[in-house]
């Protein structure tokens, strides 16, 4: 089947050349631009040189321009989404907004999901416009969330990440679209917060908060920023390889393969799941490509810095969305979820899980399923997930500490767990790459459901650790990405502080320093 394309048809020609959908070369050569444009926008439009009007204006006329490039008309839906929101959030108060604008947002991007698979191109995997309005409905939602936290709750009912988080004021029309739309982050996210967006757009100095061996916050103001070079070459080279990677390798390891009749006739259960693994692991490298430019651009316009480690050396990954490493050897369910799309796992975590009344798992991954979009695949892949984390919970809590006493023990209980991790998650995500029912299931049905049945069994088996209600629900059932990403995030919040005054600055010390304590 032919695709076809929404926006600009000017890059056709090289995309007759390099033999790619004309949308998918406009995203890669728009975030390119996106990316000389982030050099330009922190050289000649640095906060020590014009105003944050300025900046905001610029960052999201850009934004919208690339936008109607790569999508069109389509980029209407983006400005529609985020204003019809803004406007719920004037009008509704702050008490309720947050549901509203949860519900408007998630339901518009549903809407526009269904027409672009059902009518136009299913299971086209091209550059679509569904997925910039994903992420926005991501900032749409939390900074309701964190507007709710800030101007309505009290302070003592928040969790510390709620309390950092918290917006106090309601942002302006121009700042919304900004945080928004922004160039840097229009195509591919990642979603931040809003807090940690208009520091960066407003130039607040960076403040570095080193906890001292006694306890006592030694406070530095850096006098100049830290320069992004170093960590932006890196990134782009991973970039390099990745998309080099997926343009060589991936189209020879095709994941329908697997459901391959003559294949599922011929081949023993070790080459099963050897091609599986393989073919699902060459599958990630074009999200790795994705992600890590976005993470890239949005360094290069002087945006992502997260402090310094022990050894003094800067560190670039306040909003990065994985980290590859430890993806690809992954010990547990737990340690692949913790470092892949990260940014989402923390928006499910905030507007959901650490909100939700009963059942947060089953919940939190519902509510994933429903933003990643409307094929059935998606939906296989989350319920299945449901009980591959359940299952991987209980093995966890019940076995592993037999296997961490002698290194040599734990060596090979971390060989197995690999193993069988990379098992777990290939079989767990074949449905949302294969999208539909039907192959969906011919392909469970050629494995017997063996992953399903071993999870029901290993769950009736071994108990789940019971929770209480109040504060150590959250400490005993946290989903697979809580307890590493919060501290994470808290880190990231304590590496660096921005604030208007010495007051707020000093509630903001107190707010994070009492946080990573807790």
């Amino acid at each position: 089947m032919a695709t076809s394309t929404t926006g600009s048809t000017l890059l056709q020609p090289l995309s007759n050349a390099v033999r790619l959908p004309v949308d998918q070369v406009n995203f890669v050569v728009c975030q390119l631009f996106a990316l000389l444009a982030a050099v330009w926008f922190r050289t000649y439009l640095h906060s020590s040189k014009t105003s944050p009007f300025i900046r905001h204006v610029v960052a999201t006329l850009l934004g919208l321009y690339l936008a109607l490039f790569c999508f069109g008309w389509y980029a209407l839906h983006f400005v529609i989404q985020s204003g019809i929101s803004y406007y719920i959030m004037i009008i509704i108060g702050v008490e309720n907004m947050h549901k509203y604008c949860f519900v408007f947002a998630l339901g518009y991007l549903t809407v526009c999901q269904i027409t672009r698979v059902y009518i136009f191109d299913y299971g086209q995997y091209s550059a679509d416009f569904s997925g910039p309005m994903m992420i926005i409905t991501q900032k749409i939602t939390s900074l309701a969330f964190e507007i709710h936290d800030g101007m309505f709750r009290k302070n003592e009912d928040l969790t510390p990440s709620q309390r950092c988080l918290a917006v106090r004021r309601m942002p302006s029309l121009l700042e919304y679209l900004s945080y928004n739309c922004n160039f840097m982050g229009i195509l591919a996210g990642p979603l931040c917060s809003y807090k940690d967006y208009i520091t960066f757009i407003e130039g607040r100095s960076y403040q570095l908060q080193q906890s001292e061996a006694n306890g006592k916050e030694d406070t530095k103001y850096e006098q100049t920023d830290p320069s992004p070079n170093i960590a932006v070459a890196q990134k782009l080279l991973i970039c390099g390889l990745s998309l080099l990677f997926h343009m060589t390798i991936t189209k020879t390891l095709p994941v329908e393969y697997n459901i391959d009749d003559n294949f599922r006739a011929t081949a023993s259960w070790p080459v099963r799941f050897f091609y599986l693994y393989v073919s699902l692991m060459a599958a990630r490298p074009k999200y790795y490509f994705a992600w890590t430019l976005a993470d890239a651009i949005n360094n290069a316009a002087g945006f992502g810095f997260r402090g310094y480690d022990k050894n003094g050396v800067t560190r670039w990954d306040l909003i990065s969305n994985l980290r590859i490493q430890q993806i690809e050897f992954s010990t547990s369910f737990k340690m692949f979820l913790d470092n892949w799309n990260i940014q989402t796992a923390l928006w499910l975590k905030r507007v959901c899980y650490e909100r939700a009344t009963f059942s947060p798992t089953i919940q939190t991954f519902i509510l994933s399923a429903i933003w990643h979009g409307v094929y059935p695949g998606y939906y296989l892949t989350f319920l299945t997930g449901v009980l591959m984390t359940l299952a991987a919970r209980a093995i966890r809590n019940n076995i592993r500490h037999y296997f961490v006493e002698s290194p040599a023990v734990k060596l090979c209980y971390d060989i197995v767990t690999w193993m069988a991790t990379q098992a777990a998650i290939s079989y767990t995500v074949v449905p949302f790459v294969l999208l539909s029912v039907k192959p969906s299931f011919t392909f469970y049905s050629s494995c017997y459901f063996c992953l399903h049945i071993a999870s029901i069994l290993v769950l009736l088996v071994f108990p789940l650790k019971r929770t209480q209600k109040g504060s150590k629900k959250h400490e005993s059932v946290q989903p697979v990405w809580s307890r590493k990403l919060e501290e994470e995030s808290l880190l990231q919040k304590n590496n660096y502080s921005t604030t208007n005054n010495s007051f707020s600055q000093k509630q903001e010390i107190t707010c994070r320093y009492q946080a990573l304590k807790q």
